[in-house]
């Protein structure tokens, strides 16, 4: 058992402008040199995973840097899928649509619920996404020696919230399809010797993104659903080799129709992975520790609360850091809590929420702030 506080974040960070080019180009349709966008991932991934462990992160990502976003990406792993669709805006960005206009027009990040469709069966395809993932990331794992190490991989809630059924008789059907089809990638990450984050913002975001229409009980039945279909999906892995992130959407929006951590935190600590990623340091969140005076944290878990804020270009003090630790260890215990963010850094590639250098300065601030919250609970050891 650690005797501090280790720390992760959520897994996009800002991609290298080389990388993004290639990138840009590939989605467009362009010729590109594969030769040469397969070197470009294999060196941005070796320095990201460096640039991390040198700043003293002790659970490092690949930065998410071979993925267009951490939902989309699948449509080029499983079969089924083509077409566009649009979708909503979310709730609180329809009802300032000013404002939403806004933020087009200068580039930030305003989700949408939309994407490629379900046009038929969905199954694992053969490509080489996933074992290059892998391979990129145990050479700079093995270069760079981090505490561990950690891939992504889309729940499948979060699929259907950007992927739309057009083909299965339900939404139900639709879940359990796209759950089997993302096992094998699940259990490939960790018979790798990674451990798999599920990203399952559709527990939380999808209640303003693509369910607002319903009431919240039926929002509730969703998402009892999700996290059945998760657990099961997951149902050979060992818990503690996985972690959940839950957010509420990663814009710089008002965000007043979250639906309350309160409501949905017993359903979601009811899923299998180990370590609960959340946020907690942006404005509509920052209370969320006191949750867990009414619903405790079960034995079996780890609580990594975001302490830095991934859509603000604040760097956060790191004596302001350690206060956010101290309240949660306050309700948590020390044993049972890492440091994280509150999202991803660039959910979307080409789109950084926070401007990329000053990532940099935040994740350290992370670090430091952990070290003086260790300081305080285990007593200088």
């Amino acid at each position: 058992m650690a005797d501090r506080i280790l720390t992760t974040h959520v897994g996009s960070l800002p991609r290298p402008a080389y990388l993004l080019e290639r990138m840009r180009a590939q989605a467009a349709g362009e010729t590109i040199d594969p030769a040469g966008l397969a070197a470009d991932l294999v060196k941005s991934v070796n320095d990201v995973v460096a640039r991390q462990v040198s700043i003293g992160i002790d659970l490092v990502s690949d930065g998410e840097y071979s993925k267009p976003s951490y939902a989309t990406y699948i449509v080029e792993r499983l079969t089924g899928f083509g077409g566009e669709s649009r979708g909503d805006a979310a709730a609180d960005l329809r009802a300032f649509p000013e404002f939403a206009q806004q933020q087009v027009k200068i580039g930030a990040v305003v989700p949408r619920a939309g994407g490629a469709c379900c046009q038929g069966p969905v199954a694992a395809k053969a490509n080489d996404g996933l074992p290059t993932d892998i391979a990129n990331m145990k050479a700079a794992v093995d270069a760079n020696r981090p505490v561990g190490a950690f891939i992504n991989a889309a729940s499948p809630g979060v699929v259907a919230v950007f992927q739309k059924n057009e083909f299965y008789p339900s939404e139900d059907a639709y879940i359990e399809a796209v759950a089997e089809a993302l096992r094998p990638e699940y259990e490939a990450i960790v018979e790798a010797g990674f451990d798999v984050q599920l990203d399952s913002p559709d527990l939380a975001m999808s209640r303003h993104l693509t369910y607002s229409d319903l009431d919240e009980q039926s929002f509730l039945r969703i998402v009892d659903r999700n996290v059945e279909a998760l657990n099961h999906a997951t149902r050979n892995i060992p818990a503690d080799r996985m972690r959940m992130h839950l957010c509420w959407g990663n814009y710089a929006g008002p965000h007043h129709f979250d639906i309350p951590f309160a409501v949905i935190a017993a359903r979601v600590l009811k899923a299998r992975p180990q370590m609960i990623l959340m946020e907690g340091a942006n404005p509509r969140h920052g209370h969320d520790w006191a949750v867990f005076r009414d619903v405790p944290l079960p034995e079996d878990k780890i609580l990594a609360p975001g302490v830095i804020d991934s859509t603000s270009n604040y760097v956060e003090d790191p004596e302001f850091v350690a206060e956010r630790l101290l309240r949660y260890a306050d309700v948590v215990g020390r044993d049972r809590l890492a440091a994280g963010s509150d999202c991803g850094f660039s959910t979307f590639s080409g789109v950084p929420t926070v401007f990329p250098d000053i990532v940099w300065l935040k994740l350290a601030s992370l670090v430091q702030g952990a070290a003086l919250a260790s300081k305080q609970l285990w007593g200088g050891r």
